[in-house]
């Protein structure tokens, strides 16, 4: 394995992180490394997924059939071997000259040889190593996936769905022949990792060695696959935001009063089942819930950023007594809520601008400085509903007169860098360009090039001539 010039590398005093998915396909592995690099980030450890089917598709333009993923087709073994090398390479430049401080590598990852390399990887550039192994038998739970998720990739973009359905569970049985679960007895007994059995029913956790892990596996211990709608607003309009006020207890105005029966309206014409209610403790969220006729939960960790000095200042006070940007950090306040949200249903909740805006920024996988100019307009609810690898938003205004309180980027911030690093990208970007970096498939051994090395051309070439006997 080509990693003899990293030995000797200095040893980092906090290792960054590579979590290693292990699973057959269909079993939610994309999904389960796609929503915890976006909860990673919103947190602030800087997370990527880099996907080796991503790769895959790089290496070869136009998939056949699930004859690719036979054991014994050496042709194609040879070039997924090569995907799965340049992905970490790829990893690697991540952990060490790009910022990053966790990588997801999302493949099957079936044998122990495969996992045993990665773990020798790890070893030489100083890498922690985490497994997360996705075990469901559940005919009808593999059904779905492949439904939902398989026969549209771009695999499939020129079959039927019968056809799709039939060639991946097809691919799926050449992977069962070489699969090796994770064994926490013995053979695997000290490496850290979770098993995630059936999506969620069971765990089984081996060996958590650091904050990272204990955070993943809390994490992933609370999130659930059942289809649900969160619904997002503020509070209606207050007396403060007439004045222009920051902070303080102020009731409703009349227009806000109008917007919580309008609110009760929109809720009910939703028709939804086991609807929850939360708001912050504080009178405009209380009374903005009061019309629904349903009951409600208080949360203290909803409640309003605390203006400190600010506090029932207007925005023209505060822009001349103090012009700086003071930042405030909430994401360690609503992370518990973010967490019961994952667990729960349908929900609804009533909070104010800057809290709307941290959750907002973790359901649509916003940066931190991105986040302060998320539009949350007064009388609008925002409906989220989870879908495959993503969440969907809609705005819905419901008509009510208020005023805007939202407050545009200040010119000097819009003119600063680029956020160096992007969420969910197979590859790392350093710019807010839209010339997306392809995977580069080559030896991990050899110096970055954007072009396939000859040997792996020559392996795709081959395998395209000869797909059709195999």
């Amino acid at each position: 394995f080509p990693f003899k010039h990293l030995c000797g590398a200095p040893h980092f005093a906090n290792p960054p992180t590579v979590i290693v998915m292990v699973g057959l396909p269909a079993r939610g592995k994309t999904y389960m490394s796609r929503k915890l690099t976006r909860y990673l980030n919103w947190i602030g450890m800087p997370t990527k997924v880099f996907n080796v089917g991503e790769y895959r598709r790089e290496a070869v333009k136009n998939y056949s059939s699930y004859d690719f993923f036979k054991p014994d087709n050496e042709c194609a073994v040879k070039i997924r071997q090569q995907c799965a090398l340049a992905a970490l390479r790829d990893v690697r430049s991540y952990l060490k000259d790009e910022g990053g401080q966790v990588a997801v590598f999302d493949a099957t990852n079936t044998t122990r040889e495969r996992r045993d390399m990665i773990l020798k990887f790890g070893e030489e550039n100083d890498f922690k190593i985490f497994f997360i192994e996705s075990v469901c038998d559940d005919p009808s739970v593999i059904a779905s996936n492949i439904m939902e998720v398989k026969v549209s990739c771009p695999d499939y973009r020129d079959c039927n769905k019968t056809e799709a359905m039939l060639d991946f569970q097809k691919r799926i049985e050449c992977y069962k022949k070489s699969y090796q679960p994770l064994d926490p007895d013995r053979y695997d007994r000290d490496l850290s990792f979770i098993k995630v059995i059936d999506v969620g029913r069971r765990f089984l956790v081996n060996r958590i060695q650091d904050h990272i892990q204990s955070k993943i596996v809390y994490y992933l211990m609370n999130i659930h696959v059942q289809p649900r709608t969160i619904y997002l607003c503020r509070h209606g309009e207050s007396t403060d935001n007439l004045k222009g006020r920051l902070g303080g207890d102020a009731g409703l105005s009349p227009h806000g009063k109008q917007f919580s029966s309008a609110l009760a309206r929109f809720v009910e014409e939703q028709q939804l089942k086991d609807l929850k209610v939360w708001t912050s403790q504080l009178c405009r969220s209380i009374q903005t819930a009061e019309h629904l006729g349903v009951p409600y939960e208080q949360w203290k960790a909803l409640n309003e950023i605390d203006a400190g000095v600010c506090e029932e200042m207007t925005y023209d006070e505060v822009k001349e007594k103090l012009p700086e940007e003071f930042p405030f950090d909430l994401v360690q306040r609503v992370e518990p809520v973010i967490m019961e949200l994952e667990r729960q249903e349908n929900v609804l909740v009533i909070c104010h601008q800057a809290v709307m805006r941290c959750l907002l920024a973790y359901f649509l996988d916003k940066s931190a400085d991105e986040m302060p100019y998320l539009k949350c307009p007064l009388h609008t609810v925002l409906k989220l509903t989870p879908v495959a690898y993503g969440c969907k938003v809609e705005s819905i205004s419901l008509n009510v007169e208020a005023v805007n309180t939202h407050r545009e980027r200040p010119e000097e911030v819009k003119r600063g860098p680029g956020t160096l690093i992007r969420r969910n990208s197979v590859t790392p970007l350093t710019s807010p360009e839209s010339n997306i970096k392809k995977p580069r498939i080559d030896d991990l051994d050899e110096a970055p090039i954007q072009e396939l090395p000859p040997s792996v051309s020559a392996l795709c070439s081959s395998f395209s001539s000869s797909s059709s006997h195999i």
